[in-house]
């Protein structure tokens, strides 16, 4: 086989989860890389698991991470049909080839005529293959056992099924999960037993979460599925980004990475063998520094619905301006704006004992005061006019930095930190700062 031909074949049993998209996109890497094709093939032949709309949702997320494909069912292919069941005439005609060859006998149901169809494992055979990420890898047929090939209701089982779609479809090179190295030889066995050339496998590390284990499911500590980091407002590119380097380390000194320097950059040899561990935190730093490169109005966009949907009201455009101003480098996914947002501009107004110490050891009292008589007097309550004002301060009592600062922002927001003070009292408008201004010099001039 001179042409890369890989292929990403998914069971409609679920939705799109980390690992399937891992697979999804090791083998469109391999793809691009080397100028081959990429197939989409599904593999429905386990009908009672097929969910509704799992295959629609799956194809969804996979053309959200930004991978498209050369073969399919929805984009044709001369290989086709791409789905499985479409295909049971061909796993019916290469199972009888088997039994006329002598290699695979009829296993009856008791009491029935319908019967199974069983490969007859060779003896003493060495079935060995060179992994693209493991190196040589060997098993003994001893440690197989006849196994069935075709149900006895007319359905192939995976083994068998795969190599018959792989070889009429000329896949070249299999990348798929560890989990499936026990099948390799009795995909192998196939292969040889119709003569067949067997494709190049590699077989990727496990993914474990921050506890070392296998991820799993199951494992609620984890976000697991694309259309959830979807639904919080990750970015695909993002998420493509990090989910490349599960399994995968660049040559070069960076993880910023686009889709088309990853496939420039990729290699099978760079694969790891050691499990990839999944990195909650190094997901978010990689997509706030994705955010990073959305124009403003990109972003605004992004971030609008989460608003919406939590029933924030975008007062209008300066506002929601300014609001994107000063939490767009807090934000590591689009979801955030509305925790952000609640942190600063919905808790109650309270000045714990902390900042009121740090007023009155600081003896800011005045300050507060003064702020509050020039605010009261503004006649547009615009960041520019708050800034000058308190330029205005500073000069009038030659106090300057976290000083003048940290007083102003205690009283007006009741947090000691926080993004730009003045957009911070813009956004809360002046009718509530001038209430919070208050209620701090009546409670700190009770302890005076």
């Amino acid at each position: 086989m001179d042409k890369v031909r890989v292929r990403y074949a998914p069971s409609p049993t679920g939705l799109l989860h980390i690992g399937n998209a891992r697979t999804a996109i090791f083998n469109y890497l391999y793809a691009k890389h080397y100028n081959g094709d990429f197939i989409i093939r599904i593999e429905d032949t386990d009908v009672k698991r097929n969910v509704k709309e799992g295959e629609a949702s799956q194809l969804k997320y996979l053309k959200w991470l930004g991978l498209s494909w050369d073969e399919g069912d929805d984009v044709g292919g001369q290989y086709g049909p791409y789905h499985q069941l479409q295909r049971l005439d061909l796993y019916t005609m290469y199972a009888n080839k088997l039994l006329e060859m002598g290699l695979a006998y009829k296993e009856y149901k008791e009491n029935s005529q319908e019967y199974g169809i069983r490969f007859k494992v060779p003896t003493d055979v060495l079935y060995s293959w060179d992994d693209l990420v493991r190196g040589t890898i060997k098993t003994s047929s001893k440690e197989v056992e006849d196994w069935i090939i075709m149900k006895d209701n007319g359905i192939p089982t995976y083994n068998f099924a795969v190599v018959v779609d792989d070889h009429l479809m000329k896949i070249s090179h299999v990348l798929r999960g560890e989990e499936h190295i026990t099948n390799t030889p009795k995909q192998i066995m196939v292969y040889q037993a119709f003569g067949w050339e067997v494709p190049k496998f590699g077989h990727m590390t496990i993914i474990v979460n921050e506890k070392g284990k296998k991820l799993s499911k199951r494992d609620a500590s984890t976000i697991q599925f694309i259309s959830q980091y979807h639904s919080k407002g990750y970015l695909p590119e993002a998420l493509f980004n990090f989910i490349s380097l599960l399994g995968w380390s660049s040559p070069i000194n960076q993880e910023i990475l686009s889709k088309d320097e990853i496939i420039k950059l990729f290699d099978s040899k760079r694969l790891t063998k050691a499990p990839s561990y999944f990195d909650r935190e190094k997901l978010k730093f990689l997509n706030s520094k994705h955010l990073k490169k959305l124009s403003f109005e990109e972003l605004k966009a992004l971030l609008r619905p989460f608003l919406l949907q939590a029933n924030i009201k975008i007062k209008n455009e300066k506002w929601f301006d300014n609001l994107v101003t000063i939490f767009k480098d807090r934000i590591t996914y689009g979801e955030q704006i509305v925790s952000l947002y609640n942190e600063f501009f919905s808790s109650k107004f309270i000045i714990n004992e902390e900042e009121k110490n740090y007023i009155i050891e600081n003896n800011s009292y005045p300050l507060i005061k003064r702020f509050y008589e020039l605010l009261d007097d503004l006649p547009k309550f615009e960041v520019e006019a708050i800034e000058n004002i308190i330029k205005q301060i500073s000069s009038e009592t030659l106090i300057k930095g976290k000083e003048l600062y940290i007083p102003l922002r205690v009283c007006t927001t009741s947090h000691l930190h926080g993004p730009s003070l003045p957009v911070m009292i813009v956004l809360l408008g002046k009718t509530t700062v001038k209430k919070n201004i208050l209620k701090t010099i009546k409670e700190i001039g009770k302890q005076l």
